[in-house]
């Protein structure tokens, strides 16, 4: 009668008790979990900064086994979001200290991308695998002093050694000498001065700036924009419209896309087009007084015509 029944049923574990005190909003219904889980800080659940995709992505990172695949293209296969914002998401983790990708070379010369995922916001540098000391070579045995009763081994005789002519040295073989790398081609800048164009230089700088709307994966700051703003101006003076321009600029982007100005830097000057004709760069457009409505031919726009800048002004003979 006291035999324990060993094929008797074990007992579910009980759901632990969630607190019915409030009223309303959540209620949490939580079962006692001791196997398939993973354990998050609300540092990251409860980040105030960050999207919900990235916590959903570092959520989903820290649950993965070591070594599992985390690149961009596998995410984008696993899950619906696209690989844009999946970058995104990854870039805010790193921005706040849960994730970090480091690019490191292998023994065979493969360059890898490791990347460290944090459960609580870390600015260290990651851990280095610690390679172990190399061992100190055995200490060479002295041997003890020969005593008045030790019998000393004879030596034997040096092996006789045939004399061999001597070589003569080697000249060292002169390396070929090896070219420069060669100098990086300069921004086109526009023929007439920017000074006298500002409406020219203002719309390239709104066609840098608004880049970004039409694609994402290209963003320029305020000092890539003022330094790429004459090349632009330069496409325009030669007679590009912005349509031209922004889809020489948007079309076949390599992925992953690392340095965006860089690679605006090359294609406005490798994708140059040609100046206009020599008969058509001397025609000076005509343009219309502010004052009067007169149409007068002028290089760069103006508010007034000769005759009512001259009436306007008190320093010109009447």
């Amino acid at each position: 009668m006291d035999t324990q029944q060993v094929s008797a049923p074990v007992r579910a574990p009980r759901p632990v008790p969630a607190d019915a005190s409030p009223k309303f909003g959540v209620m949490h219904v939580k079962a006692r979990l001791t196997s398939h889980f993973t354990v998050l800080g609300n540092q990251l659940t409860q980040h105030r900064e960050l999207s919900l995709l990235a916590i959903g992505l570092s959520a989903h990172i820290q649950s993965l086994p070591p070594g599992a695949r985390i690149g961009i293209k596998f995410l984008a296969q696993r899950f619906p979001d696209s690989e844009a914002r999946i970058a995104a998401a990854l870039r805010e983790l790193e921005a706040h200290g849960f994730l970090r990708r480091v690019r490191e070379r292998l023994d065979d010369g493969r360059v890898v991308t490791r990347t460290y995922s944090y459960n609580q916001p870390h600015t260290d540098a990651p851990p280095r695998p610690v390679r172990a000391a190399p061992s100190a070579p055995a200490p060479t045995p002295v041997p003890a002093p020969a005593s008045e009763h030790t019998p000393v081994p004879p030596v034997p005789p040096a092996p006789l050694v045939p004399s061999v002519p001597p070589v003569a040295p080697v000249a060292p073989v002169a390396k070929a000498p090896t070219a420069p790398p060669s100098p990086t081609a300069p921004l086109p800048q526009p023929r007439t001065p920017l000074p006298s164009l500002p409406s020219l230089l203002h719309a390239a700088t709104e066609l840098l700036a608004g880049l970004h709307h039409h694609t994402p994966r290209i963003t320029l700051t305020a000092q890539d924009v003022d330094r790429l703003a004459p090349a632009v101006a330069a496409w325009f003076e030669r007679g590009a419209t912005p349509a031209d321009l922004r889809r020489a600029l948007t079309d076949d982007l390599p992925d992953p896309l690392r340095h965006p100005a860089k690679l605006l830097r090359y294609r406005l000057t490798a994708l140059l087009p040609p100046p206009p004709p020599a008969a058509a760069s001397h025609v000076v457009p005509l343009r219309n007084c502010d004052r009067c409505d007169r149409a007068f031919r002028s290089p760069a726009p103006g508010h007034y015509c000769r005759d009512c800048t001259a009436a306007e002004s008190p320093l010109l003979p009447e």
